[in-house]
């Protein structure tokens, strides 16, 4: 039964650990969203190359400062545009650079709805409660496997564990929730140098919603453990009050033979008897003589007194 116990315990303390790695990992990347945008082409710059830019648009002549010249543009429908990858997070959101090389990124609150900011100050709060009371319920289940506390004292440390895991959880799913409804409004209503033609959710986000059902799981562990041990503790102490009882019913009753023959054997020899004590459960009658067991051998006591 122990080590059931310290399995299951070990088991909570390792999910939690687990949920909050996940969740660290995905409030410090921005791979909650990703996706493509489509913009125009910008002009090249700088001296001409022999080979081809994709990612701009080059004149046919070199001496674009000249007026008098007509400029010819050879890209046409969708060559004009180009497809940059984007993916965004909890505080920032990046996009390519004009080259393709490397990203530009800016703060989420910037491109979020400026009537609906409030929104993702709320799901900040949140994740910073998730991570908070998520390592909370950790450093509990630590110290409960500690051997200098008492069985009860477990208990309580086991206890308080699963309600902070558990609140922990319901603040993450909340602040989950936050941000994909204020990523959809910015989709929808955000700036348009950023509105993305396509999108989904990544790697981040799956991480986000892992260390959410990781957590859970520890927290019905710890709780499932804290309630099984009360359980078991109810459960014996009502068979120690049921066997208690059942003995003070049979002491209530008339006391066996043995209980009186076990006091009449440690009279001292050579004690006169003197006080009326029933043999074999009957009080014995004036002037008659009865026996009593000195080390294994009868010795017969004279009358008794009146």
């Amino acid at each position: 039964m122990r080590l059931e116990r310290g399995r299951r315990a070990s088991l909570a303390l390792t999910l939690n650990f687990v949920a909050f790695a996940f969740a660290l990992s995905a409030v410090s990347t921005n791979y909650w969203c990703e996706g493509t945008r489509k913009v125009p082409k910008p002009f090249c710059t700088g001296p001409p190359v022999k080979a081809k830019q994709w990612f701009c648009i080059r004149f046919n002549s070199s001496n674009i400062n000249d007026s008098r010249l007509v400029q010819y543009i050879f890209e046409s429908g969708e060559e004009k545009f180009l497809l940059r990858k984007f993916h965004t997070g909890i505080f920032f959101s990046c996009e390519q650079a004009a080259d393709m090389n490397g990203f530009d990124c800016r703060d989420f609150s910037e491109i979020a709805p400026e009537h609906e900011r409030g929104v993702l100050w709320l799901c900040i709060v949140a994740e910073s409660l998730y991570l908070t009371l998520l390592f909370a319920g950790g450093a509990l289940m630590m110290l409960e496997q500690c051997p200098c506390f008492s069985i009860m004292n477990k208990l309580k440390l086991s206890a308080f564990a699963a309600l902070c895991t558990a609140l922990s959880g319901l603040c993450g799913m909340v602040a989950h929730m936050m941000f994909t409804t204020i990523f959809q409004l910015a989709v929808a209503m955000g700036p348009e140098d950023w509105r993305p033609k396509t999108w989904d959710y990544s790697w981040s986000y799956v991480l986000a919603w892992g260390s959410f059902g990781t957590c859970m799981g520890s927290a019905v562990t710890a709780l499932n453990r804290y309630t099984k041990t009360i359980v078991e503790f109810k459960y014996k102490r009502r068979n120690i009050a049921k066997s208690l009882m059942i003995k003070q019913k049979m002491m209530e009753r008339d006391p066996p033979d043995q209980m009186w023959d076990m006091y009449l054997t440690a009279v001292p020899v050579g004690a006169e008897a003197r006080l009326e004590l029933p043999v074999n459960g009957h009080k014995p009658s004036t002037g008659t003589a009865y026996v009593v067991e000195m080390d294994g051998e009868p010795e017969s006591q004279g009358e008794a007194y009146c």
